[in-house]
């Protein structure tokens, strides 16, 4: 097993940073959208902003999720994986409709995502028999 001297396993270390990577994407779509809806004047500015808002959030959650997963904290997982599990149908919608630009990375950062997160040493390292008080 590869591991950081943290005491991390170079598996947590790929998930942490395909996790950070996703909210990072996301905190600037919403950013973006902000910018477009107040550029573009959109026909329903409270949705628009509503809309931009929640990406702002959710990129945000995920990149506190990343910093859990960096920290090797064992509540980071679950959210983790339910995030790259509800990514993949999005994915799939995306290549369905023909947007192969954005599904294909999305479905294989989901993938690479989840392999990272299941993989034996990084869960060892969430879920190890460790009781110190900042696993929890």
């Amino acid at each position: 097993m590869i591991s950081t001297s943290a005491g991390r396993p170079a598996t947590l270390t790929v998930a942490a940073a395909v996790v950070a990577v996703e909210g990072l994407l996301a905190v600037a779509l919403g950013g973006y959208a902000v910018v477009q809806t107040m550029v573009d004047q959109a026909a329903d500015l409270v949705t628009a902003l509503a809309e931009a808002g929640f990406a702002v959030l959710a990129g945000a959650a995920l990149l506190w999720v990343a910093w859990g997963l960096w920290r090797v904290l064992r509540w980071s997982r679950g959210p983790a994986v339910v995030t790259q599990i509800f990514a993949i149908p999005v994915a799939i919608t995306l290549i369905q409709a023909g947007q192969y630009g954005y599904g294909v990375p999305v479905v294989a950062a989901a993938a690479v995502a989840l392999v990272a997160l299941l993989a034996p040493p990084s869960t060892k390292a969430l879920m190890g028999e460790d009781d110190s008080p900042g696993r929890r």
